[in-house]
């Protein structure tokens, strides 16, 4: 009976809650029942999908409170047509199940549009009978090969504007299925965070630059006001030892860290001269190269057209 049905529907969301630490809220507006079949199979082994009316899954949110209160940062997310799925797994792969699991689907009359709808140019292949349909909607034509032809593309459904009857049927005339459904990630709860799936598109790479960035703006803001934090103490030491390397070569004192730099300053000449037999060796094998090459060529072109006996 019905409510030995909710007694084991309080059970298994109270289990799912108590096994799996993450939970995603998913919209399931415009899924059917042959296409949720299809997204259990995928989802098998890596994720429990569970479906039930907002109150009922609200109520058994708050009773499973007292052993983790920090489902209660789910309950404001629980609105709208929203499904739960759990998982142990790795965000993104399950993320990624589900977008794998969209069906095309026909735009119908009253539904809002998820997305912008644009008709392309094209010879629709409709006699000239349904010429008036085209004017109805404001859409160019003329007739090619007795057929109506579209002229220029048709911004004909803005995302978020409801599809209307014509609109709909002329969709339905050109076979197009504009739109597709499927389980939406809405909120992710991880381990007591609640936050919106275009987290899971962050790279680490991104997430390495962005933390490269603020250690820089430290750093700065640190030595500018003469504040010293871990971010400033490298450029600090480098600027210090600057400073002790100048001061040693004015005073003309002698220490091992300072004997390059003052030996470059006493004689800049020994180091470029030190440098050059080295871009002189290459020069210089690429001169013998040449004339090597040269040598080769002459000689190739000594034996062209001659005889031994001429």
């Amino acid at each position: 009976d019905r409510a030995t049905w909710k007694a084991k529907y309080f059970v298994k969301i109270g289990q799912l809650l108590d096994e799996y630490p993450r939970i995603f809220i998913v919209g399931a507006d415009n899924v059917r029942s042959k296409q949720m079949q299809q997204i259990r199979a995928s989802l098998r082994g890596i994720a429990e999908i569970l479906m039930g009316k907002n109150t009922m899954m609200t109520k058994a949110i708050r009773a499973h409170l007292p052993n983790n209160p920090s489902l209660e940062k789910i309950l404001p997310f629980i609105k709208g047509n929203v499904g739960l799925v759990f998982s142990k797994e790795d965000p993104v792969l399950v993320r990624d199940k589900l977008l794998e699991n969209k069906v095309a689907a026909p735009a119908r009359a009253g539904a809002i549009a998820p997305v912008d709808v644009i008709v392309e140019a094209q010879n629709t292949g409709m006699g000239p009978e349904k010429t008036n349909f085209f004017q109805a909607l404001n859409i160019s034509t003329k007739i090619a090969k007795g057929a109506i032809e579209i002229v220029s593309n048709v911004h004909l459904i803005h995302v978020g504007d409801k599809v209307g009857a014509s609109e709909a049927t002329l969709l339905q005339m050109l076979n197009v299925k504009p739109f597709s459904y499927g389980l939406i990630v809405e909120n992710i709860y991880d381990n007591g965070a609640v936050f919106s799936p275009e987290i899971l598109d962050i790279t680490d790479e991104q997430l390495l630059a962005k933390f490269q960035q603020g250690i820089s703006n430290v750093a700065a803001v640190s030595l500018n006001i003469g504040y010293c934090t871990q971010a400033s103490i490298p450029h600090s030491i480098i600027n210090g030892f600057k400073n002790v390397v100048a001061v040693a070569v004015e005073a003309e004192i002698d220490f091992p860290q300072a004997d390059g730099i003052k030996a470059y300053l006493a004689d800049p000449s020994a180091f470029a001269v030190a440098a050059a037999p080295a871009a002189g060796g290459a020069a210089q094998e690429t001169k013998e190269e040449e004339v090597k090459e040269e040598s080769e060529e002459e000689e190739s072109d000594d034996d062209m057209g001659f005889s031994l006996f001429d």
